[in-house]
């Protein structure tokens, strides 16, 4: 859920945007260096905006009366690294408090920092932990999917703690109510968030391989760099013979 307009003090609205601003500023820094460094990454770079874009735009309704929906983020944060989804992120929650009215101008810092900064980060370890302990590439992908959603809604949660206390409990009470909330929809949604983006990633090893190579994202924490060593060995097969047969000549 992006957290609408009034739903958070003015106070909390301007701390959580001058936290989120360095993020999103190193981000941007990281995407110009990027395209210039790969130029080819273009089309990759606007792909996984939309799929932010669209995934975070469907709004599920919920069985306790609010509404939930997939954050997208984690494909990006695979391919290209957290830093640049603070960017992209940033771009998707502008255009969608504008244009659709989800969420807000004032708690676009608050979202940001939820959706565009701690969920692709979260994401991103849980992908290289996977891949670190062995996992393929697909299921890294699903950890990362997986986890970039979850724990954005722990943080939108915790920010709605933080504002809106419970009486009695405290802190502690509303955080209980508000994840509790959420996870009546979001595990799910989480999981199939996991599985979609998955298949898009088998699409773009197909469609747009060599580009993910450039990128460095085919090689990233492979623990077994096969396809690194096959050329060496098949040169050498090749050239062996040939100077064999020179020697003898």
């Amino acid at each position: 859920m992006h957290i609408a307009e009034g739903f958070l003090p003015i106070t909390h609205c301007i701390g959580w945007g001058v936290a989120a601003a360095p993020f999103v500023i190193y981000g941007a820094a990281q995407a110009k260096r990027i395209m210039k460094e790969h130029p080819g990454s273009g089309l990759l770079l606007g792909a996984a905006g939309a799929f932010t874009f669209v995934l975070s735009a469907l709004k599920v309704p919920s069985v306790t009366g609010s509404t939930s929906h997939p954050t997208g983020t984690g494909l990006g944060a695979v391919i290209f690294k957290p830093p640049v989804m603070a960017l992209l992120g940033t771009i998707v929650l502008l255009f969608q408090a504008i244009l659709l009215a989800h969420g807000g101008i004032t708690t676009l810092g608050a979202n940001i920092f939820s959706m565009a900064i701690v969920g692709p980060w979260v994401g991103y370890a849980a992908y290289a932990i996977t891949r670190k302990l062995g996992g393929g590439l697909l299921p890294g992908v699903f950890m990362a999917a997986f986890f970039a959603d979850l724990s954005t809604y722990v943080v939108t949660s915790t920010q709605l703690a933080i504002a809106h206390p419970a009486e009695p409990g405290g802190f502690a009470g509303a955080f209980t109510t508000f994840i509790g909330l959420f996870a009546v929809t979001q595990i799910p949604l989480a999981i199939i968030e996991a599985l979609v983006t998955v298949i898009v990633v088998r699409t773009l090893l197909v469609v747009a391989h060599s580009e993910l190579a450039d990128l460095g994202f085919l090689s990233r924490f492979a623990t077994k760099p096969q396809a690194a060593n096959a050329p060496e060995s098949s040169s050498d097969e090749t050239h062996r013979p040939a100077s064999m047969s020179g020697s003898k000549q």
